[in-house]
C-alpha cells in the first residue's frame, strides 16, 4: 500500500545551530529553517521552540498531517536507543532520551543518528559520494565528526557508536585537552574551535605582524583566519598549514582502516576550499602507508552547507518507527483449512 504521507521532517542539532527542513521521498528539501541551539538551556524549552518553527513551517506550506515521521542527526546520538548519551558542546542533561522526547511532543514516530553519520547518509543519497560504497565522511564544525560507510553500509558498531574518529589522538603528548576530557584528540586541534585556538597560540608566543592582532584574541573566529588568510595574512595561512597537516596525518591513518575510495569533508570549515585541502593532500600523501599512495580522494561535500545532515537525518523519517504501537499487534490470520 503506497504511504499517503508524502513527506518527512528531517532535523540536524549543531552545537550552535539546529537546522530543520521538510522533505519529500525524492530527497526535495521542499522549505527548511533554523533556531539557535543554545537559546535554551533547558532541554524541554527547546524542544517547544523547535516544536513551534517545525509546525509553522510545515503550515505554511500546507504540510500539517502529512509528515510520516522524523529524523534527526545530533551529536553522540544512538541510532540503537534513541537516547543522546553524552553532550560535550551542548549543556543538557544526559543520557537524554531525545527520540521519545520529540516522538512524544510532535506525535510521529522519530529515528536518530550522530549528526556526521547523517550527513554520511545525505551525501551517500544526494551528494558527492553517490555511487560510492566506501567513504568516510569528515565534518568540521564546532567539533569533528564522522560517519564510516563500508560496503555500502553506515558503520554503527556493537553499541551504536562507532566512527568517533575526531577523538582519534594526533598528539600523544602535552596534547590539548579536549571536550571529550582526553588530550590530544583531532577535535582539538582541526574543529572551527581547534582552529581558533592554535591562532590564539600562535599570537601568544610569536611577534609576527598579522591581521588577527587587531581582533580581541578571545573573540577570533576561524572566519577571522579565512579572511585574513585570503588578505595575504602570512600567519593565517601558516594557521591552515598547520591544520592541514594535522588533519593529512590522520587521514592517512584513517585509510589503512577501511580503505576509502574518498574522504568527504564538510561543515563550515570546508569553505576554506584549497586553503585547507592543498596543506591536507600533501601531508596525507606524505604519510599514507605506500600500498595506499594517489588512492583516496579528498573532496569537498556538493550539498549546501546543512543539507547534506538535514538530507540524512530526514532518511531516517522514513525509517522510523512508533516507539508505542498505538495498537497492540494482532495475531496474523490463519488460512482456512478446507474439510
Amino acid at each position: 500500500m503506497m504511504n499517503m504521507k508524502p513527506y518527512v521532517v528531517g532535523i540536524d542539532i549543531g552545537g550552535t545551530n539546529t537546522v530543520f527542513g521538510i522533505v519529500d521521498a525524492r530527497g526535495v528539501v521542499i522549505a527548511s529553517s533554523s533556531i539557535k541551539t543554545l537559546k535554551h538551556a533547558n532541554v524541554n524549552d527547546y524542544i517547544d521552540e523547535l516544536y513551534t518553527a517545525i509546525t509553522n513551517l510545515l503550515v505554511a506550506h500546507d504540510a500539517v498531517d502529512k509528515v510520516y515521521g522524523i529524523g534527526i542527526g545530533a551529536p553522540n546520538a544512538n541510532y540503537y536507543t534513541g537516547m543522546i548519551e553524552k553532550l560535550v558542546n551542548i549543556p543538557w542533561p544526559t543520557p537524554l532520551p531525545l527520540a521519545q522526547m520529540v516522538s512524544e511532543k510532535f506525535g510521529l514516530p522519530v529515528a536518530i543518528t550522530n549528526d556526521a553519520n547523517a550527513a554520511a547518509i545525505g551525501e551517500m543519497t544526494y551528494g558527492a559520494a553517490r555511487g560510492m560504497k566506501n567513504f568516510i565522511m569528515i565534518t568540521l564544525g564546532t567539533g569533528v565528526g564522522s560517519g564510516i560507510v563500508i560496503n555500502g553500509q553506515l558503520v554503527y558498531g556493537s553499541d551504536g557508536f562507532a566512527g568517533e574518529l575526531g577523538h582519534v589522538i594526533m598528539k600523544r603528548n602535552n596534547g590539548r585537552l579536549c571536550g571529550c576530557g582526553r588530550t590530544g584528540c583531532l577535535e582539538a586541534y582541526c574543529s572551527a574551535t581547534g582552529v581558533a585556538r592554535t591562532a590564539r597560540e600562535f599570537l601568544e608566543i610569536r611577534t609576527d605582524a598579522s591581521i588577527l592582532r587587531n581582533i580581541p584574541i578571545d573573540q577570533i573566529t576561524s572566519k577571522d583566519i579565512y579572511d585574513a588568510a585570503m588578505a595575504g595574512d602570512p600567519l593565517a595561512k601558516e594557521i591552515f598549514e598547520y591544520t592541514g597537516e594535522i588533519l593529512g596525518e590522520a587521514f592517512a591513518d584513517f585509510t589503512v582502516f577501511s580503505s576509502p575510495e574518498a574522504i568527504i569533508i564538510f561543515g563550515g570549515l570546508a569553505k576554506s576550499g584549497e586553503l585547507l585541502l592543498k596543506p591536507l593532500r600533501e601531508s596525507m600523501e606524505r604519510h599514507m602507508m605506500p600500498m595506499f599512495k594517489g588512492k583516496v580522494k579528498v573532496i569537498l561535500s556538493e550539498l549546501k552547507e546543512a543539507d547534506a545532515a538535514v538530507l540524512g537525518a530526514s532518511a531516517l523519517g522514513w525509517e522510523a518507527k512508533p516507539l508505542v504501537p498505538a495498537v497492540a499487534p494482532q495475531p496474523a490470520p490463519q488460512p482456512a483449512v478446507k474439510a
